[in-house]
């Protein structure tokens, strides 16, 4: 009997535990600052519990909409964009082995390998197509707020670390270009 008050107890405690940890569950944060002045519209310099503190608070629809703008751009940045002609970095590095490749430069007229674009924002998933509430016909995704911010990192961690790799690759080959453009000058 003892044994199963125990199981019961710990069970109960993992749920209460597992319920406070549940990193999709709306929790109530005390924002109040006592003495606050505000820096901006999302700082205030105060006083919290005796401690001073600088506090930022941001709606969350404006953070994750900052967030996925900076990602759409860094991979346009990155990519470049059909809709708008712009090559992007990637699209330097092609052309500038474009121009490697070119008898003209000392190339062998063959073009030279490029990875492939590898879009990570296009994989998103598609839309559920149905009828809502009101009869109307609509589209939905559902994801977790936070599960959505973290993915959105991810692809800014990942398109930063390449936009650094294609800006080195296109320094190298734009050094070996004019490298070959003086040789074929002299």
């Amino acid at each position: 009997m003892k044994t199963q008050i125990t199981l019961a107890l710990l069970a109960a405690s993992l749920i209460l535990s597992s319920c406070a940890t549940n990193k999709n569950k709306a929790e109530k944060i005390d924002t109040k600052v006592e003495n606050g002045t505000a820096l901006n519209a999302e700082t205030t310099l105060g006083i919290k519990d005796g401690n001073m503190v600088v506090q930022r608070k941001v709606e969350m629809n404006e953070e994750l909409r900052k967030i996925q703008y900076e990602v759409y751009e860094l991979e346009d940045r990155v990519y470049g964009n059909r809709k708008y002609g712009s090559l992007g970095l990637y699209g330097v590095l092609r052309e500038c082995k474009l121009q490697l490749s070119d008898p003209r430069n000392g190339g062998d007229g063959k073009m030279m390998w490029t990875e492939p674009i590898e879009r990570i924002t296009d994989k998103e998933d598609e839309l559920k197509i149905g009828l809502d509430e009101n009869k109307k016909l609509v589209g939905v995704t559902e994801e977790f707020l936070h599960d959505r911010i973290v993915r959105f990192k991810g692809y800014k961690n990942l398109l930063n670390k390449r936009q650094d790799e294609y800006e080195e690759k296109t320094a190298i080959c734009k050094t070996e270009l004019n490298a070959r453009k003086g040789k074929t000058v002299q």
